[in-house]
């Protein structure tokens, strides 16, 4: 239908702009739209500058260059209350601490318009709506879709910048557990490795180098620490195969940065199709991948808090078919 073609709009970048921001030159252009709508434009790639995709939204401009921007016909954008079970392991008046279950999206993206942790949330608090974004209610950070574990969630304005404050200071603990491919050496270190956008597969992150460069060649900071907790011997088609259970303390918090620092080791999670093997090699439908361990100061507080999730039993079903492992 007619009403759902994109509309495109086409600027000449003048010399005066010459040096700007891209997201904040086209913020001007489109003083409808807020800074983190632009920047969504330029992630979703519906703007190119010259002709090719921007690799990032502060892309520093050129007099006289031609920019195009699709607008996509406005979607309704209301969040609807579901009721879907929450695990939840501590509320209080100001945030919920969830333990989020495997396969359940954060909040709503392209092909999850509903379903998500956030209708949930919700549901079970209907005052959290207008709280950080009528599409991400008091959703302070994120699991992937396939990571079960720990995850906060803010109930009102206040809490929400008290929680959004100490993640970005680095001071919130963020534990997890995975299950890797293989033996990793040495069983205790640091993986110090910028991630960025794949330039090619968008849907993917990479290991890039850090700062500016070419179209899709720069990474942001990326620190993840690990320990091997055992490494299991387990026999598969007459060959004896290693997988090591580690601990992984994020220090940032990059898209599949985990997954994706492992997979560069040479170490992919179990069960991650996207950065490891493309075919399970063993029963497992996601990456074993959960977030353990959180720890947090609570709003209003200096006291931090720290909130523990169980392996859940898909997880330790793999362990138990592993059985013995090496000391």
């Amino acid at each position: 239908m007619d009403d759902e073609r994109p509309t495109v709009r086409h600027f000449t970048v003048p010399a005066s702009a010459a040096g700007q921001r891209l997201d904040r030159w086209l913020t001007e252009q489109f003083p409808e739209s807020s800074r983190s709508a632009v920047q969504r434009w330029i992630a979703d790639g519906q703007v190119q500058v010259d002709g090719e995709r921007p690799a990032k939204a502060g892309l520093a401009l050129e007099a006289e260059a031609q920019v195009e921007v699709r607008q996509l016909p406005p979607q309704d954008t209301t969040l609807q209350p579901q009721e879907i079970p929450l695990d939840i392991i501590y509320e209080d008046d100001g945030l919920l601490v969830i333990d989020k279950q495997a396969g359940l999206v954060v909040h709503p993206g392209p092909g999850h318009a509903a379903g998500t942790l956030a209708n949930a949330v919700l549901h079970h608090c209907p005052g959290l709506e207008g709280i950080g974004g009528e599409r991400r209610p008091g959703i302070v950070h994120r699991l992937d879709k396939g990571t079960s574990g720990v995850i906060v969630v803010a109930k009102h304005d206040t809490a929400m910048r008290f929680l959004q404050e100490q993640f970005a200071a680095r001071t919130v603990h963020k534990e997890y557990l995975a299950l890797l491919e293989g033996r990793i050496e040495p069983p205790r270190g640091r993986i110090d490795a910028p991630v960025g956008r794949h330039p090619i597969e968008r849907q993917r992150m990479a290991v890039l180098p850090a700062g500016g460069g070419a179209a899709g060649s720069s990474g942001r900071g990326a620190v993840t620490d690990y320990e091997s907790l055992r490494v299991y011997d387990w026999q598969m088609g007459g060959q004896t195969v290693r997988f090591s259970l580690v601990r992984a303390i994020l220090h940032t918090g990059r898209t599949h940065q985990i997954r994706l620092h492992f997979a560069w080791r040479k170490n992919p999670v179990v069960g991650d199709t996207m950065y490891g093997f493309t075919r399970a090699r063993l029963a497992l439908k996601r990456p074993f991948l959960h977030a353990f361990r959180l720890g947090i100061r609570l709003p209003g507080t200096e006291e931090q808090r720290v909130f523990e999730a169980p392996l859940p039993a898909d997880l330790q079903r793999v362990l138990d078919t592993l059985g013995e492992y090496e000391e």
